[in-house]
């Protein structure tokens, strides 16, 4: 039978990557260099030319529509449908896999998989039948905490907390969590993966199954999984499996959602692993992929590859060092109005900025210069949740009737004033054509409202009446300052998991800045 129409069209190291009869393949693949698309030829060559049996292949993605991308290119090249090909993400393979043995998994049939918001519901119900405090123990760091244990591969009782006090209880809610989850029949993300690979690492009879069921696994995007996802793949491998793992030590970005570049390594290092490197880009210019080679070159820990192009040169790179972040926006902005006025559309037009944080004097001077813009895997910045926050403080204290601002600043960072109390500040306020802040201040010196919630009300009364004192003492950089600090805004946005509080942080620190220009 004829097979070399699954060839046509590849340059020399896809067709290496393509016809591989190694056991253990590693294909890395460069930007633009064609990563998909060695992965549906090699998954068509080896139902034509190695004539095996779509059903015995598994092929692993990172997301749905990359799964469904590549199911359909592969039945465009055979010109047939591969029903039987499992090819889905990590997450939606476990469930097939859990649906079918839910049994052996110690899970009723008919389990439910919980999304992020969910989890992060049970969790603050867990926190309350604990009696724990939130503000001590903020939900979304709970949540984040238990996710990464299950990304290890690790379970409560495999924790050692080494007399921590913080691991300790973080150990004890999770505990519960699981307690929890198993009574109610529930998975989350991370479980579905954890439990899958348990079953599968315990249940002799279910791993002689797949793994006699798998003859050849591909991984897509290798660079990105975590240390269960790695265990997980090796739980399939029998001694007679084929291998081949697609990614690019280069692209190596999610360290911190639980990445592990050490997967890729470990997998290169292997006596009989065969790396063929994709280096050959088919996105970019000469110059663009020089300047990209320079630079990725001084990390002495990849495996080493160097893109090319047939593609011509291309422009030349310009370079323009800023004095600050001003002259930097003014630039940006004033290239793009001559970009314009030569024809060109500013849709056609892109800025990429390191951190959000920059936006702000990006978006301040493209305003100026009335250029239209589009905040992308985003949002504008004076629209951010943390600066918000921060605004709705200075709103209130030049406006004790704006009730929008009271609202939002008098509930973050929370400080046990819940929503009955609120309503019943709202009630008050109608029926005696108050303000919610002149509501609340006499609702507590008349002690209609006691207890903590009147502590705390009196506490933020005070802030409010005491910094519309000094608003003119102070410069406008120092006041604005002086408020984020006393609110407690700061502390409140870096108890967030992860990247996602320093970034808010990052862009409080921005507005001071924004205000002191």
């Amino acid at each position: 039978m004829d097979v070399s129409f699954i060839l046509d069209d590849l340059n020399e190291a896809q067709r290496e990557a393509v016809t591989s009869s190694s056991q253990k393949l590693l294909v890395l693949a460069g930007a633009g260099s064609g990563k998909t698309k060695v992965l549906v030829h090699r998954i068509a060559w080896l139902i034509k030319a190695a004539s095996s049996s779509t059903h015995s292949i598994l092929a692993v993605t990172f997301t749905n529509k990359a799964a469904n991308e590549m199911t359909g290119r592969i039945e465009q090249i055979l010109d047939q449908p591969i029903p039987e090909m499992w090819c889905g993400t990590f997450h939606s393979i476990s469930n097939r896999i859990l649906r079918r043995h839910s049994e052996d998994a110690g899970l009723e049939k008919e389990f439910s998989i919980l999304d992020s918001d969910d989890q992060l519901r049970i969790i603050k119900r867990i926190l309350k039948d604990l009696d724990i405090d939130e503000d001590q123990w903020p939900p979304d760091k709970v949540r984040w905490q238990i996710n990464t244990w299950k990304d290890e591969a690790l379970r409560s009782k495999d924790i050692d907390d080494q007399g921590d006090f913080n691991i300790e209880m973080l150990k004890r809610i999770y505990l519960h969590y699981e307690n929890y989850m198993s009574k109610e029949n529930l998975l989350d993300f991370a479980e579905l993966i954890l439990k899958s690979y348990e079953l599968i690492k315990t249940n002799q009879k279910i791993r002689t199954l797949y793994r006699k069921k798998f003859k050849h696994i591909l991984i897509d995007e290798f660079q990105d999984t975590n240390s269960l996802q790695f265990k997980w793949i090796q739980n399939l491998l029998d001694t007679n499996t084929t291998i081949a793992a697609v990614g690019d030590d280069d692209q190596s970005i999610y360290g911190w959602r639980g990445a592990k570049i050490e997967n890729i390594n470990k997998f290169a290092k292997h006596k009989e692993t065969q790396i063929v490197r994709l280096e050959q880009n088919y996105r970019s210019t000469a110059n663009i992929l020089n300047a990209a080679n320079a630079v990725i070159s001084q990390n002495s820990n990849r495996l080493g590859k160097k893109l090319w192009t047939k593609d011509n040169e291309g422009d030349k790179i310009e370079v323009f060092e800023a004095y600050n972040e001003q002259e930097e926006a003014n630039f940006i902005s004033e290239n793009a109005h001559t970009i314009f006025n030569s024809g060109d559309h500013y849709k056609d037009m892109a800025v990429l900025y390191r951190s959000n944080a920059q936006s702000r004097t990006i978006e301040e001077s493209l305003l100026r210069q009335n250029i239209p813009y589009v905040i992308y895997g985003g949002v504008r910045f004076y629209e951010r949740l943390e600066i918000k926050n921060v605004l709705s403080y200075l709103r209130v204290i030049i406006n004790r009737n704006d009730n929008n601002a009271f609202e939002r600043a008098i509930g973050v960072p929370s400080r046990g004033v819940g929503e009955k109390t609120l309503m019943n500040i709202r009630n008050f306020a109608e029926e005696n054509n108050l303000s919610l802040f002149q509501s609340a201040k006499d609702m507590v010196s008349s002690e209609i409202i006691k207890g903590k919630a009147a502590t705390s009300i009196s506490i933020f009364i005070n802030l409010v009446e005491e910094s519309l004192e000094k608003i003119n003492s102070t410069s406008s950089d120092e006041f604005v300052e002086t408020i984020i600090n006393k609110s407690g805004l700061i502390d409140h946005h870096m108890k967030e998991p992860g990247e996602k509080g320093r970034i808010r942080v990052e862009n409080i620190n921005e507005l001071i800045s924004a205000v002191k220009s």
